[in-house]
Order: structure tokens, then C-alpha cells, then sequence
């Protein structure tokens, strides 16, 4: 049976690269796939892994029908096998709605990977669609680490390494940005509650204890 299949994680935890393991795994047997994605940080129309590798996408728009998308292109005699949905997280509701119309009237799985909380650790409404409607909903094993060494489970949003926790819910950055520029970094729950990043536990690491002087 056909199945919309939710792959979540943070970010750092390779859903782009196994997004393009399904695609190359499934291509190599002669199968078609029809790929989504949107806002990837390689640039529109682009599906691409942190580890250099990249496929053409179709960049979702707003307001897209996804449904009508793919029946037009079937009618017009082109193929496709599966979907794959990259960054789904970006996608509106109504939009995973019409994913799983495609699993349902069309015969197709689809593979949605995303991330399933924001900066905020508030739900994206993509993801949250997901997780109601999806058949099966994987956790990716790859674990992202917090700079302490503990498991990663929220992403954080930074500004010269300073975690933010204002500001529109999608601006497109990625790990490791450059220092005055909107940067994401995976944290455990617990220094994200203390938005201590990276950078700001080792400044306070490399400040001089102060130490309590005697009266005279």
C-alpha cells in the first residue's frame, strides 16, 4: 500500500541526504520521482545535502496546488513514481493535505522530510499537518550533537553566535554561518532553555572568575 511517510529531525541530522539516498536507490531500479522542496539553502529548485550533493527540484510556491501539479503532469504523459518532499516543514496545510491525496487517489508514496520544530520550539504548520495525517512518521537515527556532546532536539536561531528567540518563524540560513549573519545551531533542551550556544559558552568559559575580596 502506497503510504505518506514523514521523515523529522533537526536540523544537521541528514534528511536532505537521505532524501537523495531514496531518490539515487529508486532512479538506479528505473523509477521516476517527482521532488518538492522549498527554500533549500542551495538556491530555488534545488535539493541539496550538506555533503556537496544536489538534484533539481520543483521550488514550491505559495499557494501551489501540489495535487493538481501532479495530475497535470501525469496527463500530459510524464512520469512519476513517488514524491519526495523536501524541507515540508515550509509547505502550508493545506499543501500536506494534497500530499496525501497523492498517496490516496494517485497510488504514490510520498517521502516528506522536514524539520518538525522552529527556532521557537514551536510546531511549523507543515509539520504539524504531518504528523496528523502522516501513515508512518520516522525519527532520523542520525543523531545531531549539542556542543556539550549530549543528543541535539531543538534548533536554535543565531545572530554572531547569540541565540534569538524573536523574529518571523522561516528565515533561511543554515549551521555554521559566518559571525554577524542569521546562523541555526542544534542544542539539548536543556541550553536551549538557557539560549547558551557554542559561542556564548565559550566566551564564558574564557572569562576570568571573579573572585571574592576581603574586606580590610
Amino acid at each position: 500500500m502506497p503510504e505518506l511517510v514523514f521523515f523529522s529531525g533537526t536540523m544537521d541530522c541528514g534528511k536532505s541526504t537521505l532524501a537523495l539516498q531514496i531518490e539515487h536507490n529508486r532512479s538506479a531500479r528505473g523509477l521516476v520521482g517527482m521532488i518538492f522542496t522549498r527554500d533549500d539553502r542551495a538556491g530555488e529548485g534545488k535539493l541539496s545535502s550538506r555533503l556537496g550533493l544536489v538534484t533539481d527540484a520543483v521550488e514550491v510556491e505559495d499557494g501551489q496546488d501540489l495535487y493538481a501539479y501532479l495530475v497535470d503532469h501525469l496527463s500530459q504523459g510524464g512520469r512519476a513514481d513517488y514524491v519526495i518532499a523536501d524541507e515540508a516543514q515550509f509547505l502550508a496545510p493545506e499543501q500536506i493535505d494534497q500530499l496525501a491525496r497523492v498517496v490516496d487517489d494517485l497510488g504514490l508514496d510520498v517521502f516528506a522530510f522536514g524539520i518538525t520544530t522552529d527556532f521557537r520550539s514551536k510546531l511549523f504548520p507543515g509539520s504539524q499537518r504531518l504528523v496528523e495525517l502522516a501513515d508512518r512518521i520516522e525519527v532520523l537515527q542520525v543523531e545531531a550533537l549539542c556542543w556539550c556532546g549530549a543528543r541535539a532536539t531543538h534548533n536554535a536561531r543565531t545572530i554572531g553566535g547569540e541565540m534569538v528567540v524573536e523574529g518571523a518563524q522561516v528565515v533561511v540560513g543554515d549551521v555554521n554561518q559566518a559571525a554577524g549573519e542569521v546562523g541555526y545551531e542544534v542544542l539539548c533542551r536543556r541550553h536551549h532553555r538557557r539560549r547558551m550556544t557554542a559561542a556564548s559558552a565559550r566566551a564564558a568559559a574564557l572569562s576570568p572568575d571573579v573572585l571574592p575580596v576581603p574586606a580590610s
